[in-house]
């Protein structure tokens, strides 16, 4: 599975998740994986929501995660463990 980007918004109540498709073709077709989750619980224990998730060219997704540090968004690790099976 590819490294995964997170910002959350100022209000704390949304997150966005950039991960590589591991599908894409390196150097030719190159796309990106972008979630955007709502934050339910807040005392940030649980995991986010993820509503929706859309794949745009790798540039293109440059761009949105430019956008949204500049919109005052931040970047965080992912905090949420993953559920044991």
């Amino acid at each position: 599975m590819s490294k995964s980007y997170w910002l959350i918004n100022s209000n704390r109540t949304e997150v966005k998740r950039f991960m590589r498709n591991d599908k894409s073709i390196s150097g030719v077709f190159e796309y990106m994986f972008v979630d955007t989750g709502k934050i339910l619980d807040i005392s940030g224990k649980e995991p986010p929501v993820m509503t929706n998730t859309v794949s745009v060219d790798i540039d293109l997704a440059r761009e949105i995660y430019e956008r949204l540090l500049s919109q005052g968004w931040t970047k965080i690790e992912e905090v949420w463990k993953k559920k044991e099976s």
